[in-house]
């Protein structure tokens, strides 16, 4: 059912935690695997590379979060966080470090099985052959393939949420990307109407790429609607 997304890695040092997500992914179709600690879990990684990975933040040997950091210091693969911190700046860090979504605990199953379609619906969009190979219009430069992007020539480093998102909108500079189209985009249909991520990411991307945040230029909020990226010109 999802071989091309390959399986999903779960990591958690709390055995019943553990059997309790590997019962509710494999009930719905996903081959799954297991690691009780952070060194594991990388060991597991660089060996196999899943197609996803759900990491708990507390754990005794090696937290979630320094995991996290490892991962992305060599592979975008998918990285949904699992916390019992409920503190809405603590969830916007995970995003901020590279994490694609995060579930709190405790957590309900549909809740989870559905931020995992999405973010694995994302991910395999983002991997089909895309128009454009590059943008470029004279201040802002994407490149697709390479995942770079460049802004007044100073590369910019993105996560790949943000990268993803900036992806969308450029690809279509002529229309306002609508709020909940974007939030069904990037976790799911379930969480339509709730923009707090969405704005948050956009406010980090613009932090990257807008010579002036206070006063957007590129990146533009259309009230009631949604985000447009208007081209440089001049």
């Amino acid at each position: 059912m999802y071989k091309d997304i390959g399986d999903i890695l779960i990591v958690d040092d709390d055995k019943r935690m553990r059997v309790l997500l590997h019962t509710i992914l494999s009930s719905d179709g996903y081959l799954v695997r297991q690691a009780s600690c952070g060194f594991e879990a990388l060991r597991l990684i660089h060996a196999q590379l899943p197609g996803l990975v759900v990491l708990d933040i507390n754990m005794a040997d090696m937290d979630g979060i320094t995991v996290l950091k490892n991962i992305r210091s060599f592979s975008d693969m998918p990285v949904i966080m699992v916390t019992a911190r409920n503190n809405t700046e603590d969830k916007m860090q995970l995003l901020d470090l590279g994490a694609d979504d995060y579930v709190s605990k405790p957590f309900v199953t549909g809740e989870l099985l559905a931020r995992i379609r999405a973010v694995l619906r994302r991910t395999n969009t983002k991997k089909q052959p895309s128009e454009l190979s590059i943008y470029d219009d004279g201040y802002l430069k994407v490149l697709f393939d390479t995942r770079e992007v460049f802004a007044a020539g100073n590369q910019k480093m993105l996560t790949k949420l943000e990268f993803d998102l900036l992806h969308e909108l450029v690809s279509d500079t002529n229309k306002v990307h609508e709020y909940d189209l974007l939030i069904e985009i990037f976790w799911g249909k379930e969480h339509i109407g709730a923009k707090d991520a969405l704005q948050h990411v956009i406010n980090s991307l613009r932090k990257k790429v807008e010579p002036d945040t206070q006063h957007p230029r590129y990146i533009i909020n259309i009230p009631g609607v949604g985000y447009r990226y208007y081209p440089h010109v001049g």
